[in-house]
């Protein structure tokens, strides 16, 4: 029963499932023997086995004039799911591109506590492309240089670039701006007395803006394509116009 029901979770389910399980236990036998095990009507037996043909877990051969049907390796469903899931995700960049229709309200998700800011930044490691993100050297000392790092190594992993605009405070300059080619980053050094952020904003996958307040320890989620497309016009604003503040590089 166990296995009936794990069955169940890969479209498998019911009499389609004792069919399937038949053709395994038998190897190759004709519909009588194979409904017959199963403990179902013979004509209800071929039918789920032209479906179960054609989805590739069970083949017909013969023997002299015998027509039998024999259970695929079930590695063979492990190789289908795989094949499934590269090509879905080749495609879902442009799914995502075209998610939000007119007429959708905003989605807005709340996250609290030092792992609700941590989550709302593994949010972004769903996408690829290019994120836009304002720094803040405040979220960093939250969450710590080791969880940090560990994040930018997933998002180099899943190439998500990013322009930054970061404050130029020491520890930025020297553990962050110093790395940005390491890090798939470009940045923009602001003064930190100037402008002394204490959010974090990040602008990405087409449709999502998320802001991480460290003195609240909030993290904010929004999934809006013109709330987005807005806030990426203000950063490209920002960005062709702000005075930069060079740091040296380490080499």
């Amino acid at each position: 029963m166990e296995l009936k029901s794990q069955l169940q979770q890969l479209d498998i389910a019911g009499k389609k499932a004792d069919v399937y399980l038949a053709c395994l236990e038998l190897g190759s036998a004709s519909v009588i023997e194979i409904a017959k095990k199963a403990n179902i009507k013979r004509t209800t037996a071929y039918d789920i086995l032209l479906d179960l043909e054609q989805k590739g877990l069970v083949s017909k051969t013969s023997k002299g004039k015998k027509r039998l049907f024999v259970g695929e390796d079930p590695e063979k469903i492990k190789k289908d799911l795989e094949s499934k899931e590269r090509m879905f995700s080749e495609i879902l960049p442009m799914l995502k591109s075209v998610y939000n229709v007119r007429g959708v309200k905003p989605r807005i998700r709340f996250y609290e506590g030092v792992e609700g800011l941590k989550e709302t930044y593994n949010d972004t490691l769903k996408y690829t492309g290019e994120m836009l993100a304002f720094a803040s050297e405040d979220v960093v000392k939250i969450l710590g240089n080791d969880w940090a790092y560990d994040y930018i190594k997933k998002r180099v992993k899943n190439q998500l670039h990013v322009r930054a605009i970061m404050p130029a405070s020491e520890i930025i300059s020297k553990d962050y701006y110093a790395k940005d080619q390491e890090h798939l980053r470009t940045s923009k050094l602001i003064d930190p007395k100037k402008y002394p952020f204490s959010m974090e904003i990040n602008i990405y996958g087409h449709s999502k803006v998320s802001l991480m307040s460290s003195k609240e320890q909030l993290g904010l989620v929004i999934e809006s394509t013109e709330i987005y497309n807005t806030m990426k016009l203000i950063f490209e604003l920002i960005w062709d116009n702000l005075p930069e503040i060079r740091a040296t590089r380490s080499t």
